[in-house]
């Protein structure tokens, strides 16, 4: 399939996935949702920050050597490094050592999608539209929900900073998407180097300076070390990586609904892994964020579907 976005709607609505592409794009998720479980056991070992800065430099080396850097502007690398690294991954990092839950921490990330739309109005000239306001405003009603039930395991501070997180995520977004048709594996990899110097810089500032910054590198176990892989080596080349060959198989109508499974596996592996309660208010809250998930993913082609049947 040379270009698979030009799948007539009419296909694409009885267009399935091979099972073994539906078991990749399962695979990616729950690497992707279990990871909160990875970052809370290895914050127990590396400070945030740190922990962060390690992720960027193993995603950078070796892979920097065998993908050739892209052809864009170094600022729009910069900008969405410094977005993922630092106010994505690190400030997030810093939300689960011990002002948020990790399960919940995978379910109020999902914001991004939301920042990511406000971005595109205000710097695309895309207007919102009614299903959108929808979306937002059932998502917003869950995060309520959450603010209101927070404790010593969820701070007022842990949801501002993950929702924050969100924010960058979608700047990132915004960063990618004005990088045009890029291969996204590369871009990934190569925006990595420009979070670095800043990760180090607030290790340094805010983690006790060089003399703990290294001592925690020296004294890590061997496990958290495969903690700082699994972010570098699972999450962003595995999963960006298989993500991207997805996406160039397949209609993006198809593969994008995918991702609303990572608060599902986040939630659930925490609860699993970690002992994390789920009280009834804790599902409505994840119910009601997920729906407006798939409110803003799923009306477009409800929509078109249903005005289709309507002039039969």
């Amino acid at each position: 399939m040379n270009n698979p976005q030009s799948v007539p709607q009419e296909v694409q609505k009885h267009y399935l996935l091979p099972l073994s592409h539906l078991l990749l794009a399962l695979a990616i998720v729950a690497v992707w949702g279990t990871n909160f479980v990875v970052i809370k056991i290895s914050l127990g070992s590396f400070p945030p920050f740190v922990f962060a800065a390690l992720r960027y430099i193993f995603a950078f080396l070796p892979a920097a050597f065998f993908f050739p850097r892209p052809k864009i502007s170094w600022i729009n690398l910069c900008v969405y490094g410094v977005a993922v690294g630092v106010g994505q991954f690190g400030i997030l990092y810093f939300a689960i050592d011990g002002n948020i839950s990790p399960g919940l921490a995978s379910l109020v990330i999902q914001t991004q999608v939301f920042f990511t739309i406000g971005f595109a109005m205000l710097f695309a000239k895309e207007r919102l539209k009614l299903y959108q306001t929808i979306a937002v405003a059932v998502a917003i009603t869950g995060l309520g929900i959450i603010a209101a039930h927070t404790d010593a395991t969820t701070t007022a501070l842990g949801l501002a900073l993950v929702v924050f997180s969100g924010f960058s995520w979608g700047v990132a977004n915004t960063a990618s998407r004005h990088a045009g048709a890029i291969d996204v594996l590369p871009y990934v990899v190569w925006a990595s180097i420009y979070a670095i110097p800043p990760l180090f810089l607030m290790a340094l500032v805010f983690e006790g300076g060089w003399s703990a910054v290294s001592a925690s590198i020296l004294n890590a176990p061997i496990g958290a070390w495969l903690g700082v892989l699994w972010q570098s080596w699972g999450n962003t080349l595995f999963g960006y990586g298989a993500w991207a060959w997805l996406l160039s198989k397949h209609p993006a109508a198809v593969v994008a609904p995918a991702p609303l499974l990572v608060p599902i596996f986040g939630m659930g592996a925490s609860a699993y892994f970690l002992g994390e309660p789920l009280p009834p208010w804790k599902i409505e809250a994840a119910g009601l964020v997920i729906t407006g998930l798939m409110v803003n993913v799923f009306w477009p082609n409800i929509r078109n579907r249903l005005a289709k049947e309507s002039h039969l």
